[in-house]
């Protein structure tokens, strides 16, 4: 596996991580302890050396199954995990960004993932309510304190990222970007990735599942599926957007490769700081998505490929309105 450095960090991780959230949360029950172990430790093994997980993930449940799977893999791995949600009765309300909360969290989250210091500790979401220079400051005061190493914010606004940077650098940046999701492009973060020396994680490279090809109009989402609720998953959409996963297959045809592949080598492609972090729960779906790395796009390629997708206006909102909300704070 060929590796990548976050921005001008130092941290230097596979070029493609994994994203552990759906192992047991959002998307179903998922395969079960031991299976998802055992995936993880596969993932180890082909390369991998990303790992990304967050409280709110089960909750608390996702940070043990990481803990487990990496405990005899510790030296080989880059751990991630997040605080900044409001966690009530098992549920997310809210967010809790304020200074006690964040040390809580990463003390709690220690003990979960077993480890003596989290690699990269991320704010999940920007907490309103408190000045980011406060949470900065904390992180910072975390890193002194040897529990922590890099410090990352997902989802924030541009000037919020150069506020917090200003007191503690910020090591990534973990936003939702793919080829149906590209608001990084035009909304200041590229442009503060590139200036700071900040890099990429891209979550949901694969649009959730539906860039592989594994869905259309007839899927059905299940109730339990976080992606019951999100407008780019209702049936007209799931219609609608099948000609961007059409474009991704007749590159794929092309390339003797997948639809997935084509998605996520198209990343690469964009920035050498982007990281993307897939997940998944099935061993063939993992050495495909890692297969991927080794896929190489000409400036040709890339050229048409984004061509052919601004002639294709992706349908659906990514959140319903109070989940938007929360992002680009």
């Amino acid at each position: 596996m060929k590796t990548r450095e976050l921005g001008r960090s130092g941290l230097e991780v596979s070029a493609i991580g994994y994203g552990c959230m759906g192992l047991n949360h959002g998307y179903g029950p998922g395969p079960g302890r031991r299976a998802a172990v055992a995936l993880i430790r596969e993932a180890v093994e082909l390369g991998v050396t990303l790992f990304d997980t967050a409280e709110v993930y089960g909750p608390y449940t996702n940070e043990e199954i990481v803990g487990e799977a990496l405990a005899p893999l510790r030296e080989r791995v880059v751990i991630a995990t997040k605080f900044g949600m409001h966690i009530v009765d098992g549920k997310t309300v809210g967010t809790d960004s304020r200074p006690e909360q964040i040390r809580r969290v990463a003390d709690a989250s220690l003990r979960r993932l077993g480890v003596d210091v989290i690699d990269l500790f991320y704010q999940h979401r920007v907490d309103p309510q408190v000045p980011i220079e406060d949470v900065a400051g904390t992180v910072r005061d975390l890193i002194k304190a040897g529990k922590v190493r890099h410090f990352g914010m997902s989802e924030a606004g541009a000037q919020t990222v150069r506020r917090a940077h200003a007191v503690q650098p910020v090591t990534a940046l973990q936003n939702e970007y793919s080829l149906w999701t590209r608001e990084p492009e035009h909304n200041g973060i590229f442009e503060v990735c590139e200036e700071l020396g900040i890099g990429l994680v891209a979550f949901s490279p694969l649009g959730r599942g539906y860039l592989t090809g594994a869905m259309g109009a007839d899927t059905v989402i299940a109730a339990d599926d976080f992606r019951h609720q999100l407008p780019r998953f209702a049936p007209q959409a799931l219609a609608h957007n099948q000609a961007l996963v059409e474009l991704l297959r007749r590159v794929a045809a092309a390339k003797s490769a997948s639809a997935a592949q084509v998605a996520l080598a198209w990343i690469l492609a964009r920035r050498p700081w982007i990281v993307p972090i897939p997940g998944t729960t099935r061993s063939a779906r993992l050495r495909e998505n890692l297969g991927a790395a080794a896929l190489q796009l000409d400036a040709a390629e890339l050229a048409d490929i984004d061509r052919a997708a601004a002639a294709i206006p992706i349908e659906g909102e990514r959140y319903p309105q109070h989940l938007q909300a929360a992002v680009g704070r």
